[in-house]
């Protein structure tokens, strides 16, 4: 029986050691065991790892350890060239990364950034000048800053291409190439993919020299520990059926919590967030047209738990670093097959059991046979139809039964907006007002007569009814014409 490996075997620095035992990492996965030797002696890496393996560690210890010889505490950004540089294709993927780099060289003196697009490029700029020895950056915004001349990267020691299929699908190809002419030509190349297309191949080959191939699963190989189910639905049934499955799923019938729910376009994320929110389930949306900002809170939200449902499009279906994340929906099947392996390996990461579930209609056979094909798989398809409304409020328990009893219930007829559980006043039936007589009482011109009587003791309460009291004519002095003509 062999020993059962551990990061103390790597011969990294105490400081990295402290920091990702604080981390609470102990056993290394599959593609750290192979990848961190062969990193630390100085060799180009080909990784083939699906997402959730682990590969940031795998290529992000053994390069904070090759680079920690140029660690220093100066103040002058002329000591903090970039020397490892990490491109990512997007912003969600390029701040996770950028994060696991902050907390593994926390211990250590060595700078850490990421740049990307969407946000203010001024604190950016203010960062690169200030000097980074690690960069994880997208493209497009690596691009601009090199033409703002606020990064230079005449120095860099190791480039790390993550996500290389998911770059080249991006249309990234020609900003890369750019990009490596920029480097030394004397350098370390790792390049990690899920699979490996053609394309892809022929980018190793003129990008890698010599590489030791790391590979921890087949090609396009799903994650054993992922339990896929796929059911047939009608499609003018499948949001009610998405709806029956969040609130039912969970443990004894309960609703889910921290579920993915993968939609192919825009306008169909926030329609259905918007429509998840309207039946009580607390949902975000992550999709392109939502600024960096939102995107983050809204990410943050899922992780903490304030948000139980976050919709997303294929932007988010890369990088998302989610500890422990149960269930990944495919509300909508993907167009490229490749990009299910994408989706359904967010959860089920570093051995954690996961569900995958995807809702198929009679217009997506040709994309799940492809998905079949793809993965070496057959799907056994289910037919699922919403569950009936009696049952349904059954199935949600007393909760779901007092909502239905208040739905029934008269409301005022205005537009509802709000939040369930908002509390609003109660309007009452009429409002009540304090009564004084003298309104009552013709025009007199005697006023003083009026003016002298005492006040009420207690005005008089009434309530306003509907009928008007018959309009009185006042009385017009005889010098304004008031007298009556005979």
């Amino acid at each position: 029986m062999s020993e059962q490996p551990s990061f103390s075997q790597f011969p990294l620095s105490p400081a990295i050691q402290q920091a990702i035992s604080e981390m609470g990492y102990v056993v290394p996965t599959p593609i750290q065991v192979q990848a961190i030797p062969v990193v630390l002696a100085g060799q180009d890496v080909m990784g083939a790892a699906q997402t959730g393996t682990g590969k940031t560690a795998g290529y992000g210890l053994p390069a904070l350890q090759r680079v920690l010889r140029w660690a220093n505490t100066s103040m002058s950004p002329a000591r903090h060239p970039v020397r490892v540089l990490i491109l990512a294709p997007t912003r969600e993927l390029a701040d996770q990364v950028n994060e696991n780099l902050v907390r593994y060289a926390s211990k250590t003196p060595l700078r850490v950034g990421v740049v990307f697009g969407g946000v203010d490029i001024k604190p950016q700029t203010e960062m690169l000048r200030r000097g980074v020895e690690v960069l994880t950056a997208t493209p497009g915004r690596l691009l601009d800053h090199v033409e703002g001349r606020s990064v230079n990267l005449s120095q860099v020691e190791i480039v790390i291409l993550d996500e290389a299929d998911r770059m080249l699908d991006m249309g990234f190809l020609p900003d890369i190439s750019r990009i490596l002419n920029l480097l030394p030509a004397k350098r370390q190349n790792l390049m990690f993919s899920a699979t490996f297309s053609p394309e892809i191949k022929k980018l190793a080959k003129n990008f890698l020299k010599n590489p030791v191939l790391v590979e921890v699963a087949r090609e396009n190989a799903t994650a054993e520990t992922v339990k896929q189910v796929v059911y047939h639905v009608h499609d003018s049934e499948k949001t009610d059926v998405l709806i029956d499955i969040l609130k039912t799923y969970g443990p004894e019938g309960t609703p889910l919590k921290q579920v993915l729910v993968f939609v192919n376009s825009k306008i169909c994320c926030r329609r259905l967030t918007n429509t998840l929110k309207r039946v009580g389930i607390e949902a975000e949306a992550i999709h392109g047209d939502r600024t960096q900002e939102e995107r983050l809170v809204a990410l943050q939200d899922f992780k903490s738990g304030k948000c139980e449902v976050l919709v997303a499009t294929d932007v988010a279906a890369r990088g998302l670093d989610i500890a422990e994340l149960p269930v990944v929906i495919n509300y909508d099947v993907p167009f490229g097959a490749e990009d299910y392996v994408h989706r359904i390996g967010r959860t089920g990461r570093a051995g954690a059991k996961g569900l995958a579930i995807m809702l198929s209609t009679s217009g997506d056979t040709r994309q799940v046979t492809a998905i079949e094909e793809l993965t070496k798989q057959k799907f056994k398809l289910e037919d699922l139809s919403p569950i009936p409304r009696h049952q349904r409020r059954h199935a949600a328990g007393d909760r779901e039964d007092r909502e239905e009893r208040d739905r029934r219930r008269p409301r005022p007829n205005w537009r509802d907006d709000d939040h369930e559980g908002r509390v609003r006043p109660d309007i009452p039936q009429a409002q009540k007002v304090v009564y004084d007589p003298i309104f009552d009482s013709p025009y007199d011109t005697n006023s003083a007569e009026v003016n002298d009587q005492p006040a009420a003791e207690e005005p008089v309460v009434r309530t306003p009814t509907t009928a008007k009291p018959a309009k009185k004519q006042p009385r017009v002095a005889a010098l304004l014409g008031g007298l009556l003509r005979k």
